[in-house]
């Protein structure tokens, strides 16, 4: 990562943003679930972008619930400085140009998360059953972010290690050290 780059990432508005894809065979949802992601937002650990829930009734019927914690300006905002960053990536002023105005336009309506995805979910659901696609910032790892990289520090690897990863990993051991 270049100084540019390491600088452009430090002034970031925004922190990371974990794509969170969910599936709930048989849901039973009884109204958990946004309250702690109420109570996360009021400690100011995570934003919620955007949330698109999709379910499948059992009649086959489509039910789909967006929500968002950003304004529609702050969504046009985001996208506009997301596609921008590709823009960059791509290496061209023109192309960080035309990143900004697609990234704009592609969260007019508020949402970073397209209504098309609502049809994609549907299709690879079974009836009776839902999915979700969260966009959670996570505004705890701003001012981490922001010291590492005045450190000179940059990220070489990013993963989440799940419990049945661990697990994943414990039954591959056993299994080598039966051979």
């Amino acid at each position: 990562m270049s100084a540019e780059e390491k600088s452009a990432e430090e002034g970031l508005p925004f922190g990371p943003v974990q794509l969170l894809v969910l599936e709930f065979d048989h849901p039973k949802f009884k109204g958990e679930i946004m309250p702690e992601l109420d109570r996360l937002k009021e400690a100011g650990i995570i934003r919620l972008i955007d949330l698109l829930v999709v379910m499948k009734q059992d009649d086959g019927e489509i039910v789909a619930v967006q929500t968002s914690d950003l304004t529609t300006d702050e969504a046009q905002e985001l996208g506009s400085m997301i596609g921008a960053l590709i823009g960059l990536g791509m290496g061209s002023e023109e192309a960080v140009e035309a990143g900004a105005e697609l990234g704009a336009a592609g969260a007019a309506d508020g949402h970073l998360i397209d209504d098309d995805d609502v049809w994609y979910i549907a299709d690879a659901i079974p009836v009776g059953s839902a999915a979700a696609l969260a966009l959670i910032e996570h505004r705890w790892a701003i001012p981490l972010r922001d010291k590492i990289v005045q450190a000179g520090g940059l990220t070489l690897a990013d993963e989440w290690i799940h419990p049945t990863d661990l697990i994943a990993i414990g039954a591959l051991s056993a299994a080598g050290a039966s051979k």
